[in-house]
């Protein structure tokens, strides 16, 4: 399972790698329905303070549909919808430059280094206006810079270096706008019982899990039709929406930095101040004990390049099929949000954590009956086989990842939300990218190569083993509390 975001951006994570019959236990009519509710006055409030802005009561997900959380809803959805560059990143890097598995998960990795810093884009945001805004400038920002590097992809990238670099920038333009979206949803989460934050992340990945669904349609056949390079300058307009919804931020004016902040010696001491009151908020054990098992998690080793190869080279899937596989990945993602909202965000977390683990392992391991071509045995083709299992994967990755957005939300401190939730988000992708890596290593060291697949079932095995691992330290996380509307932040109960 995986948080971090590769080739395009997860998480959580990330959630969105470029292999999506593997990536569905990664990284979202009546799940999207609309009510219009009597007492007006009830819907302006989505967290402890009444929202000044609200001109709807038009709910989703049991949130009210203000301009602020159309905003944040928008940019969720052009995280998903990048999806449509998936395919195209992978059989480009595959079919036009020629790479191996292993190398294809090196660049993998190298892209999801934007989103271990993401403290610092937090940090940027809090503490240095742009044009007068924290949230509103920098949206824009990440916008242009998406942009750019997909008609980069599009016009004259021709080397593996020239992609991993744009890739690269791809990936900043989508951690640094996740940054300032997450900021917003974390100071609407605050105060708030553990169900209303569960129904705002569950708004947000609703949101990235039917830009998923939209992208998905077309990725396939796109690729198919006009070739990657089209698919690229498709995708580099998909960015400016970020840009345009931006005006929709409802943001006071800032002049000057903020928290004081001045350039020269006031800087570096603003900025030593600022990492001292972080540690001193991470090295808290109600922080640091479930960051350190959320990290663990994430950090074993992946097999979704080597499979990724097998299913294209091996048994022959064309991107258009692909492309439907995407799409049931993005429903099913879809599905386990709804799944959690209306189900699992009041069930303890460690019982979420302990049965989507164990199941996740095991059914995981049904991907060795493709590689050895039992499920032809009993009378299942490939191609509904590997339909069947993203369907089921996908969903229980969700209804995995859900709760550890909520906690992480609601266990940051008043004045650096930004910079404090996306240090929480890059310990989980660093966790994230080292398990690709490590994935990496394994596939290069059990010999599989984009032709030769003998002991690509033995990796699939040691994966998804692996994920058992950090299982007895459950423990570290927290108790939780009663659910109730005077709930605030999680607190650590001793075990």
């Amino acid at each position: 399972m995986s948080v971090a975001v590769e080739m395009s951006e997860t998480t959580v994570e990330r959630d969105s790698d470029a292999e999506p019959l593997l990536d569905s236990i990664n990284r979202k009519e009546d799940l999207l329905t609309t009510s219009v509710e009597e007492d007006s006055s009830s819907s302006n409030k989505i967290g402890p303070h009444g929202n000044k802005y609200s001109i709807s009561s038009v709910r989703c997900f049991g949130v009210d549909l203000t301009p602020d959380n159309i905003a944040i809803a928008m940019v969720y959805f052009v995280q998903g919808i990048l999806g449509l560059s998936d395919l195209a990143v992978s059989f480009y890097l595959k079919d036009n430059l020629h790479l191996d598995p292993a190398e294809t998960a090196v660049i993998s990795g190298f892209s999801s280094l934007p989103w271990l810093i993401k403290p610092l884009y937090g940090f940027i945001s809090d503490s240095f206006p742009l044009f007068g805004y924290r949230r509103r400038s920098y949206l824009v920002l990440s916008g242009l810079l998406g942009a750019l590097s997909w008609f980069c992809m599009a016009t004259f990238v021709d080397s593996k270096y020239g992609a991993a670099s744009c890739i690269l920038i791809g990936s900043l333009s989508v951690a640094f706008s996740d940054v300032v979206v997450d900021s917003m949803v974390v100071e609407r989460a605050r105060g708030e019982s553990q169900s209303m934050s569960g129904s705002l992340q569950s708004l947000c990945w609703g949101s990235s899990a039917f830009g998923g669904i939209v992208s998905s349609y077309f990725s396939g056949s796109l690729v198919d039709s006009y070739g990657v390079r089209s698919v690229f300058g498709i995708t580099a307009l998909l960015p400016l929406i970020t840009s345009a919804v931006s005006v929709l931020v409802k943001e006071e004016p800032v002049h000057g930095p903020a928290r004081g902040l001045s350039l020269g010696n006031g800087f570096l001491e603003s900025s030593k101040s600022s990492i001292f009151q972080l540690w001193g908020a991470v090295k808290q054990p109600n922080v640091l004990l479930p960051t350190l098992f959320i990290f663990l998690f994430q950090a074993t080793p992946q097999s979704g390049s080597a499979m990724f190869y097998f299913i294209t080279n091996k048994l022959g899937f064309t991107p258009e099929f692909l492309g439907r596989v995407k799409l049931v990945t993005s429903v099913a993602s879809l599905i386990g949000v709804a799944l959690y909202n209306s189900f699992l965000k009041k069930v303890p977390l460690r019982k979420i954590f302990l049965v989507t683990a164990i199941i996740g392992s095991a059914l995981g391991m049904t991907q060795v009956l493709l590689v050895t071509g039992l499920n032809r045995q009993f009378g299942i083709s490939d191609e509904w086989f590997s339909i069947g299992d993203s369907l089921i994967l996908s969903v229980l990755g969700q209804a995995f990842f859900m709760p550890v957005l909520v906690l992480a939300a609601r266990i940051c401190p008043l004045g650096m939300e930004a910079t404090f939730f996306a240090t929480l988000m890059s310990i989980a992708n660093g966790g994230s990218t080292l398990g690709g890596l490590l994935g990496a290593g394994l596939t290069q060291i059990f010999g599989v190569t984009k032709d030769r697949f003998d002991n690509l079932a033995l990796l699939i095995i040691v994966c998804n083993l692996s994920s058992l691992l950090p299982l007895p330290l459950l423990g570290l996380l927290p108790r939780d509390v009663p659910d109730s509307e005077e709930n605030t932040d999680i607190e650590m109960i001793s075990s």
